[in-house]
């Protein structure tokens, strides 16, 4: 039976390969007569019958048979088509050994898929139903193979006990026993003559330059603390020499050293009123703000700790909260599980249902086939009535158009005579045109050619008046500046020299009181200056609202 079966298969691989035209070209081995006519009529039933047997099969591969080898699907055909087809003549006992020869587990889960009576009520009977008639299916293929289901559900319980009760032998091979070789035994060397210790000679002793630095070194760094003390005199002097370079003198260099020395003598005074006043050495205030920083960044840290405390905490919630939600999952596909069974089941009975509502609207349909005759004559009688009216309606319509077609072109003619007789009456060649009139258009703002011209005169001479006097204004305020950087000039060099006499009391003698109160003397007295400067000039105001310059004094 198990040769049979694989025979099969394998014609319906070469048939798939090949055509029908290899049979004559295939070895049957050891089969007889009677073998090879069962093999054939098997194989021409599974090829007459290939679209029922693929919709069993596919679904099979799809539900049950997920883990199943694609390269036995025409085992799983063969075994189809028997039981189909062929288990009336072959008989259960016949059938049991054919399946009883083939691979127990895959026989079990196909039989179990295909003799399910939920599936051969609904879904087989309904795919089968698409390419044969529903009543010819019933009747010839399911309502057999639910007869038979009792009696093979026996058989896949023998299958089932037959699993169950498999039991696996281990081949025990004979482990080989190792044994040792007849080797004659070595006679005992000779203990070897020790050869003598070579001497070494003694080598040359470390010269002491190898632990000296080189004299070369120590010129270089010599060398190199000259040239630093001579940068250091050079930095020194220019330094000292720095507020005796000459400046380029431009408007923008005397403003910003104006700016710069005023800047200066502002910060001198308020350094000298706060002590004056009693400002004490900044150094506690420094004490305080080290201190002060030092708690900062001691609260910083621990709000670092705290804030990885709390992400761990958050990790191990994530953590449960997943473990919470895979349980829930699981109930929910549970239910699911459940819910799915039921809605096949109420499946099968919603089908069975309209089966039966569907074989009473056929009753209905064919009673109502004998009263189609009568309807169908109301039905022309009606339609030639609807007929006759639309044709007269049809007719008005056109008579109506043709109407009004035939007053438009009564219009045309008559506009066509009035404008001819437009046309032939003499016309003026020559158009007389007075500058002084006005287009009579009904506009506010018209006026004539002689007074668009007086107008544009006028614009033109207020335009020329404008720039003349913008002119002037330009003249005024440069010479306005140049008046403001002579006078600048002379107050940098006043700055010049009061910072000088400043730098020279600062070196020779120390840091007194008197001096200091000398040195804002002078610059208040500077100020004075400046404040005079600006009260008595007219034209300040009017520099500083032009956004051009502007001082603070």
């Amino acid at each position: 039976c198990c040769e049979l079966i694989r025979c099969i298969c394998k014609m319906c691989i070469e048939v798939d390969k090949f055509s029908t035209c290899y049979y004559s070209q295939f070895s049957w081995g050891t089969l007889n007569v009677t073998e090879e006519k069962f093999v054939l009529e098997t194989l021409a039933g599974c090829i007459e019958y290939k679209s029922l047997l693929d919709v069993v099969v596919n679904a099979f591969f799809v539900r049950d048979g997920k883990y199943c080898l694609i390269s036995e699907r025409n085992l799983y055909v063969v075994i189809c088509y028997l039981a189909t087809f062929q288990l009336e003549e072959l008989g259960l006992q016949h059938f049991s050994r054919i399946v009883k020869s083939l691979d127990t587990a895959k026989m079990h889960k196909f039989l179990r898929f295909f003799f399910n009576a939920l599936y051969l009520n609904t879904w087989i009977k309904d795919e089968w139903s698409r390419f044969y008639d529903s009543l010819y299916v019933k009747e010839n293929w399911i309502d057999p193979l639910l007869r038979w289901q009792p009696k093979v559900q026996q058989l896949i319980e023998q299958l089932t006990d037959k699993l169950n009760n498999r039991t696996t032998t281990v081949k025990t091979s004979t482990v080989t026993q190792p044994k040792e070789f007849n080797l004659t035994i070595p006679k005992p060397r000779a203990i070897p003559i020790p050869l003598p210790i070579p001497v070494l000679e003694k080598g040359p002793p470390v010269p002491p330059s190898t632990y000296k630095p080189p004299k070369e070194k120590k010129q270089l760094e010599e060398i190199k603390t000259k040239n630093r003390q001579k940068a250091e005199v050079s930095v020194l002097s220019s330094c000292s020499s720095i507020d005796n370079i000459p400046i380029k003198l431009n408007a923008a260099a005397i403003l910003r050293e104006g700016a710069l020395y005023q800047r200066k003598m502002e910060q001198e005074l308020k350094r000298i009123e706060n002590l004056l006043r009693g400002a004490g050495d900044p150094s506690e205030f420094l004490e305080w703000q080290k201190q002060m920083r030092g708690k900062d960044l001691e609260e910083q840290l621990a709000e670092i700790e705290c804030r990885r405390l709390q992400g761990k905490l958050s990790h191990e919630e994530a953590v449960l909260a997943h473990q919470n939600v895979t349980q829930e999952n699981k109930k929910k596909a549970d239910l699911m599980r459940e819910e799915k069974a039921e809605l096949m089941h109420q499946y099968a009975e919603k089908r069975l249902q309209e089966q039966k509502e569907m074989r009473e609207l056929v009753e209905q349909v064919v009673e109502g086939h004998k009263n189609a005759k009568q309807a169908k004559v109301k039905l022309q009688k009606y339609k030639q009535q609807i007929v006759q009216e639309v044709c007269e309606e049809n007719r008005e319509l056109l008579r109506q158009a043709l109407e009004e077609e035939e007053e438009k072109l009564r219009k045309r003619c008559e506009l066509i005579q009035q404008i001819r007789a437009i046309e032939s009456l003499p016309s003026l060649k020559h158009k007389f045109v007075d500058l002084t009139e006005t287009g009579g258009h009904g506009l506010i703002c018209e006026m004539s050619v002689v007074e668009l011209r007086e107008r544009l005169a006028l614009l033109r001479e207020a335009q020329k008046a404008a720039e003349e006097e913008k002119r002037d204004q330009i003249i005024h305020e440069k010479q306005a500046k140049e008046q403001l950087l002579l006078d600048k000039l002379d107050q940098i060099s006043v700055f010049r020299a009061e910072l000088g006499r400043a730098a020279a009391l600062k070196s020779t003698a120390s840091h007194d009181i008197h001096h200091s109160s000398s040195f804002v003397s002078a610059c208040r007295t500077l100020k004075n200056q400046f404040s005079m400067y600006f009260e008595n000039q007219h034209w300040h105001m009017k520099w500083t609202n032009t956004g051009v310059l502007s001082f603070q004094t």
